[in-house]
């Protein structure tokens, strides 16, 4: 779009015309440059984050024109930018989005609702990809991952282009007020809504506000697809006919299990983890097959079976499509690679957009110099393959890609276009077999591997090449949970207060230099570790942000020095050696953090004590006192509250002492994660945030904020039927009382799942039911009776702890907390992390 367009979209005075460029590209993060002098940079302004100081940052990759709200702006530091200023950037962000979508006729699907929204846009993106005409020029264009929020939007919206066939995009909303401005942006044709839920309605007072709120997105549109099951929802949207019927006609086009509707399931049938459905449809029986037997999957492939018969699409065609449906990987995964490499998997599509996303990613990792893209095939082309593949080539070497290995007819006949770029070494394949054929695990070493490719490429035989094979119990670990959770705790914070996370005890489980550098990227302003070694390992690993240990132990201090990681100083004894250490190494001013005891009573110096320390400081210029802390006791219980206040007093003139003694200011923290949210008045400089980073907060009114984040899961290795009177494992402590179907899963007390949990006291899920365990848990196996829970096949999954069965049930059982049982599970477990 050109510049003076974008001007126009705000109805702002035009610029001179020598301005006016091609914009290409809005950049919201200064770390996601590509095209620079064809980029807008707009500073958005959030909570506890301003664009507005990104900004030097984006200049200097080479970005000259800016979007700001601040009129004053210093713009004698950018000689030659070009500014627009408005009131609020994030409303002209979406006039931007609004205006590119509104100058194109073709249809557009709007897709929300409380689940399922992502996965059914992908399907629909398959299938209409397929579709005449639908397929022709540029074929569909859709939100990427889960662009569906206030700024995902627009930025979706900014993608259309005119060689494009239909949208597909997606709106999410989480309190009333969001989404009028969505549907202002969208306004979509066609309307879709997946269910409605319980996701997001803590800020709802009841579930018909909920559906009322979520209906605005379809205030214009001349179909609406849904399921007439729930009746609450039926109610809401026939009073919305009825308000509309004079002024814009609303079609419906719905689905029911139990009632008359445009297409009525009349059948269901499964075997073989493919379901069967049979339905009527303007007095024909239709049928359609799927491969899963899940019910919101099911749902999911009715929602997408609807759509094409709205569109037109031939009742054939969609079931010859719909069985052939692929699994939505909605997020990316990084797991530990052969020969000490990184993998990260994002190979259920390829696309520009898509692939920009991942590189993103990819360059988040610093744990090897070393970047290799293994690449298929972009299917979406449709023509000018060359000047295509120039721009990815362009893309790769902006994105510092050391190895390029394109997979694929299009990429071998396009090769010429990455020879502008003879640094970056380069590999071409005609498929994935000729890639297989002639390539060996020796080729990677120390590096991290991007895997971008189209499902018709099966790119999984390349990854079970590539990936470190360890046994089939997983934990999986969502980023995109983790920093949600972060950022509901910075907008917890005052101004100005600073964040340490704890990153400890391989960050509780859930893993080391994965969940640093997320914390890295994201800004955080100090990590803290148990030990040295866990520090060393973030160092090796490419973490260079402040490090604290909390457990330092006096021999090794030197090292700490050598690897810039800062010690909690407790003692006057452990103060001294340091100092000694550090008058050896010639350092000074090197940061230490000081801890206070103030009731907890287990490491920190007393009140008595602070005169000595203070004299030991000020005689000592090898050491600077970076921050002061205490730990609060009891801050997550009510019951505590008064000596949780009666340590913040104590804290208060302790650390008083110290700032009135001491030339300079350090930072106070006494606030964990409970107290954060409980006790905000006790904030002071910085905060120190643990469990609930990972999804954990005993205050139920932010718990209810949180994403999980951890979830473990294994699989079914073998199934047997039982008869009454037979007992199951060691001791024969497992007797079954009636004939019983029994489930062997691969995982034990080795594993990390305690004893405790056998004989019934414990149990995990097996397609969402709950299967007890039966007979004690051996070290790496134990059982569940699975009697009564259909379609159970060995290798099924099997979910010891996440979605459906949190880590505090677990927790229950065993009479302890969450963070023992989050830190037991061995490193054995893989670690798959995920992120949208």
């Amino acid at each position: 779009m050109l510049l003076s367009a974008i001007i126009r979209s705000l109805s702002l005075p035009a610029l001179h015309s020598e301005t006016d460029i091609d914009i290409q590209e809005l950049i919201i993060d200064s770390r996601k440059v590509v095209n620079a002098a064809h980029a807008l940079f707009v500073a958005l302004k959030g909570h506890k984050r301003d664009g507005h100081e990104y900004m030097d940052n984006a200049y200097a990759k080479g970005i000259r024109h800016f979007l700001v709200s601040d009129a004053q702006i210093d713009t004698t530091s950018f000689p030659d930018a070009v500014w627009i200023t408005v009131p609020d950037t994030l409303v002209a962000l979406q006039a931007i989005g609004h205006y590119n979508r509104m100058q194109y006729q073709y249809p557009l699907i709007g897709i929300t609702g409380s689940n399922g929204k992502t996965i059914v846009k992908e399907w629909l993106y398959e299938l209409l990809s397929q579709c005449a005409p639908y397929n022709q020029h540029a074929g569909p264009v859709r939100s990427p991952k889960s662009y569906n929020s206030q700024i995902g939007v627009p930025l979706s919206l900014w993608m259309m282009q005119p060689e494009h066939t239909i949208g597909i995009f997606e709106a999410g909303i989480s309190e009333p007020g969001e989404m009028a401005a969505l549907a202002a942006m969208i306004r979509p044709e066609i309307g879709l809504l997946t269910n409605i839920g319980d996701a997001h309605s803590e800020h709802f007072r009841n579930k018909a506000e909920k559906i009322r709120e979520k209906l605005l997105l379809f205030a214009e549109s001349k179909v609406l697809i849904y399921c007439s099951d729930n009746d609450e929802l039926h109610a809401e949207v026939a009073a919305m006919v009825a308000q509309r019927h004079q002024t814009h006609p609303l079609s419906l086009f719905t689905w029911s299990y139990y009632k008359e509707a445009t297409l009525r399931i009349t059948h269901t049938r499964t075997e073989d983890h493919i379901t069967h459905i049979t339905a009527l449809h303007q007095r024909t029986e239709l049928q359609i097959s799927i491969p899963y037997t899940d019910r919101a999957y099911i749902e999911d492939a009715i929602h997408c079976w609807c759509t094409l018969l709205q569109l037109g699409i031939a009742a054939e065609r969609a079931a010859q499509l719909i069985p052939m449906l692929h699994p939505v990987a909605m997020r990316l995964q990084l797991v530990e690679g052969i020969n000490n490499c990184t993998l990260i998997n994002d190979s259920y599509n390829a696309d520009y957009t898509s692939l920009q996303i991942a590189l993103d990613f990819l360059n988040q990792q610093q744990q090897h110099g070393r970047k290799t893209l293994i690449l298929s095939d972009i299917l979406q082309v449709k023509k000018d393959y060359h000047t295509f593949y120039e721009k990815v080539a362009a893309l790769l070497q902006q994105k510092g890609i050391n190895r390029m290995i394109g997979i694929g007819p299009r990429l071998n006949e396009h090769k010429a276009a990455f020879a502008a770029y003879p640094d970056m070494e380069q590999q071409f394949y005609t498929d994935t077999d000729d890639f297989l054929n002639k390539s060996n695990t020796a080729m990677f070493h120390e590096e991290t591997i991007l895997l971008k490719g189209a499902r018709e490429f099966a790119f999984e035989q390349i990854e079970a090449m590539l990936e470190e094979k360890k046994h089939q119990t997983v934990m999986e670990v969502d980023l995109s949970a983790m920093h949600h959770n972060l950022k509901v705790y910075q907008n917890m914070l005052q101004p100005g207060v600073k964040l340490m996370t704890m990153v400890k005890a391989f960050s509780y489980g859930t893993g080391s230099f994965e969940i640093a550098n997320l914390l890295q990227y994201a800004g955080v302003d100090y990590l803290t570790v148990a030990y040295l070694d866990e520090g060393i390992a973030l160092r090796k690993s490419g973490i260079t942000m402040p490090i604290m240990v909390m457990s330092p132990e006096l021999a090794s201090y030197e090292q700490m020095i050598s690897w810039k990681i800062e010690p909690e100083i407790f003692s006057q004894l452990s103060l001294e050696q340091f100092i000694k250490v550090a008058a050896q190494k010639d350092a000074e001013a090197y940061p230490i953090h000081i801890k206070l005891d103030t009731g907890m009573h287990r490491l920190g110096f007393n009140e008595s004590e602070l005169p000595q320390l203070v004299q030991t400081l000020l005689n000592h210029p090898q050491v600077e006192v970076k921050s002061i802390f205490s730990h609060l006791a009891g801050s997550d219980e009510a019951r505590f509250d008064d000596f949780t206040q009666l340590q913040a007093e104590r804290y208060t003139c302790m650390s008083d002492y110290l700032l009135e003694a001491l030339p300079y200011r350090p930072i106070r923290h006494l606030c964990n994660t409970s107290a954060i949210s409980r006790f905000p008045d006790l904030q002071f400089d910085m905060v120190r945030l643990g469990i609930g980073l990972y999804g954990i907060d005993p205050n139920p009114s932010t718990s209810s904020l949180l994403q999980p984040v951890g979830s473990l899961k294994t699989t079914v290795a073998q199934i047997r039927t039982l008869k009454a009177g037979e007992t199951v494992g060691y001791s024969r402590r497992g007797q079954v009382n009636q004939d019983s179907t029994v489930a062997t899963v691969r995982i034990g007390y080795a594993d990390g799942y305690f004893r405790d949990f056998g004989n019934g006291k414990g149990g995990m899920l097996i397609h969402g039911q709950f299967a007890p365990t039966l007979g004690s848990i051996c070290m790496d196996m134990c059982m569940l009776d699975i009697t009564g829970i259909p379609n159970v096949q060995v290798g099924d999954t099997v979910t010891v702890f996440g979605t459906g069965l949190p880590v505090t049930r677990l927790a229950g059982w065993a009479d302890t907390i969450p963070y023992e049982i989050m830190t037991s599970v061995s490193q054995r477990v893989k670690r798959v992390y995920t992120n949208e």
